[in-house]
């Protein structure tokens, strides 16, 4: 049986889709429908069945996926870790989001660069847009605060993110003891808000969380990087929802306080991705392992 009818089931076994593996395989998808075809031919069985949006696998699909993928990989990963011995750096390219690769994702793996590996990051605040682009082979390693459904994408939990509630010290000296826990959607109508899009995501998350409520207020200052967030926090434009790991210094530095500490803080897990079946290529698997082994002090 050819092998290259396998790579190509096995591709869109995990995609799901004819076209998102055509994407993936870099083939047309009449050429990978025509692959498909000839294997289900050779098989005297169908394997997916096909649908409005994608295909879904038959039993037979199935079981032929779990057989073969298996296989396929390790054979790939011969094939590559030949290569990696032969070419020496590998270029690993990274997504995700830009203050979250910028303190603690993209330092992690510097150490790295002296093993021969380049580095590649494109900052993605959108989750769907960095799924896709995983998907779509432009990146090898993406991370996210959502787990991905399907088999095309495996997921690793990387760590928890705590949110904080925080403004510059003279709003929080115009707040009385215990106001926020009490009256906290009223004083969203008093203090400005500054966050990353007018639907307000890190306040109403926080709020839903803390105050059981939604925000009945709009946002002063919209700035799409959190870093810019915390900048005209402290600046005193209004309060502002943080992750503690990129608030903390400004948090001991007096420059922000904390104005609520709840019993159960507000958390965020992040997921490190990878497309199925490339774990086992060195430079990956060196990257994801490195992710992995630094997270655990996150």
């Amino acid at each position: 049986m050819d092998l290259a009818l396998l790579r190509t089931f096995v591709t869109v076994h995990r995609a799901g889709s004819f076209t998102r593996a055509a994407a993936l395989l870099g083939l047309s998808q009449p050429a990978v429908t025509s692959q498909i075809r000839t294997l289900e031919r050779q098989l005297g069985r169908p394997l997916f069945l096909r649908r409005a949006r994608g295909v879904t696998p038959t039993t037979v699909g199935d079981e032929l996926a779990h057989r073969a993928a298996p296989h396929l990989d390790a054979l790939v990963d011969i094939v590559e870790a030949g290569l990696d011995e032969e070419s020496g750096a590998r270029t690993l390219h990274l997504a995700g989001p830009p203050e979250f690769m910028s303190v603690r994702a993209l330092p992690a793996l510097t150490p790295l660069i002296s093993q021969g590996l380049a580095l590649r990051s494109t900052f993605v605040a959108n989750t769907e847009d960095t799924l896709e682009g995983l998907a779509a082979g432009h990146h090898d390693l993406a991370i996210t605060t959502a787990r991905p459904r399907g088999g095309l994408l495996t997921s690793t939990t990387l760590c928890d993110e705590e949110h904080v509630l925080v403004a510059a010290p003279r709003w929080a000296g115009r707040l009385g003891p215990g106001a926020l826990r009490h009256k906290g959607s009223v004083l969203l109508e008093q203090l400005p808000v500054v966050e990353v899009h007018e639907s307000l995501p890190l306040v109403s998350r926080y709020w839903a969380a803390v105050f059981d409520s939604r925000p009945a207020a709009s946002a002063a200052v919209i700035a799409p990087d959190l870093r810019a967030v915390l900048e005209c926090a402290a600046s005193g434009a209004g309060l502002a929802v943080l992750p503690r790991y990129l608030c903390e210094d400004a948090l001991e530095r007096g420059e922000v306080v904390a104005l609520l500490d709840p019993p159960i803080p507000p958390l965020r897990t992040y997921f490190l991705l990878a497309r199925a079946g490339t774990l086992g290529l060195p430079h990956i698997a060196r990257a994801h392992e490195g992710l992995v082994r630094a997270a655990v002090d996150w």
